[in-house]
This record gives C-alpha cells, structure tokens and sequence, in this order.
C-alpha cells in the first residue's frame, strides 16, 4: 500500500506544533501587556475633572491635611467626597469671583453636587475599608502616591489584586507609625524590618493566613 504522507510531513507537523506553542505564547504575552498596560489600569494617567482641582496646590502649597476633605476617612470605609460647601469655606473669599470655579459656586447655589470623576474605583465584589487600613498604620500615599505632587489626580497603582497581596502578605515592609498615616513625604527607615514587625504586632495586624483570605476582601 502506498505512504499516504510523505516523510517531510513529520518535520511540517512538528513545526505546526512548534507555531502554535509560539503563537499562543505570544497572545498570552500581549494579553498580559495589554491588561497591564496604563491603557486599561489608567496609572499616570491623569483625569479630567469638571473644575481641574489640584492636590498639588491645595495639599503640597496650602499643606490642606487630607482629613479637611476626606472626613470620613479615619471612621468610615470610604474617605469621602467632599461637600461643595467644604470649598466654599475658602472659596467664597479666595477667588471668589474666578471663572474656573463657576462649576463650585453654582453647585453650592443649586445643592446639586459636582460630579467629579472617580480616579481609584474597585469593583463591586471587593470590599475595601479605609478606616481599618489607617487603623493599622498604612499611609495615604502607600495607594494613592504622592498627590501632593499631582496637578490633577491620577493612579499610581493598579488595585489588581496581585498588587494589594504584596501588602497583605508582608504588611511589615509598608506598616508606619499611625501619626505618620497621613504624612504623604514619610519615607520609611532603614530600620523598617524590624519597626515593621515591632508595629504589626502593637497594632494587632491579622497573619497573613488571615489577611489573604478570600472572605477578607470578597463578602
């Protein structure tokens, strides 16, 4: 009986193989990228805003405290955004009459809030609690960065959960005293092994059995 293939078609059958494996070794390789990409997890990309408000002038020029703003922060699981009126406080004398800040008076005039655009955003099925995570001596600018520095907001971090996991399985490396929580220039010390272990002990930080947990962040 006739060969139906040639022997050449071993050596076609392997390369086939061989492209393949290649090929979705690079699809998953460009997949990776693309999900990792500022294009999908916004970092460095700055948002804009219905009046460009800066952190770096309020925050890094004024030294407005993040708790003037955000004042549920320390009690609540979300910071908070914060009321027109809060703005008005300085605003109804500073600039008062500026243009670019027509959007503020006419929301304090009219009660309708601003809609601002939300520049860290979890998905429904993650529970985040702010509250606990200052509780537990870990600073503003370990998520948010240096927004002292940020002309308008952007995020400095993915908030993929491979990312809070870091944390969460060594909480020591990023643990700071809780009266530096909100001190967006702290750097740690070169001793933060040791006052990282020394903390997560006075601050009763749960193991990391516990803290990566699925129900810890998804309830």
């Amino acid at each position: 009986m006739a060969q139906v293939f040639p022997p050449s078609a071993n050596s076609l059958s392997r390369l086939s193989l061989l492209g393949a494996l290649c090929f979705v070794a690079v699809m998953a390789t460009g997949l990776w990228g693309f999900f990792r990409s500022s294009w999908v997890t916004e970092v460095g990309v700055p948002r804009a805003q219905p009046v460009p408000f800066s952190h770096k002038h309020h925050v890094g020029d004024d030294g407005i405290d993040c708790r003037y703003c955000h004042t549920s922060v320390e009690e609540s699981a979300f910071a908070g955004i914060p009321p027109t009126k809060t703005c008005m406080n300085c605003h109804s004398q500073i600039w008062a009459d500026s243009p670019m800040l027509e959007p503020v008076r006419e929301s304090f005039r009219s009660g309708k809030s601003i809609e601002w655009t939300r520049v860290h955003n979890l998905p429904g099925y993650v529970y985040f609690n702010h509250s606990i995570h200052v509780k537990k001596g870990i600073g503003c600018s370990t998520c948010h960065g240096r927004v002292d520095q940020m002309p308008l907001t952007w995020r400095v971090n993915t908030l993929y959960m491979s990312w809070c996991l870091e944390c969460h399985r060594a909480p020591e490396r990023y643990v700071r005293p809780r009266a530096e929580v909100f001190d967006l220039q702290y750097q740690p010390p070169e001793d933060q092994a040791a006052l990282g272990r020394k903390l997560v002990q006075e601050y009763r930080i749960q193991p990391a059995r516990v803290l990566t947990s699925c129900s810890t962040c998804h309830r």
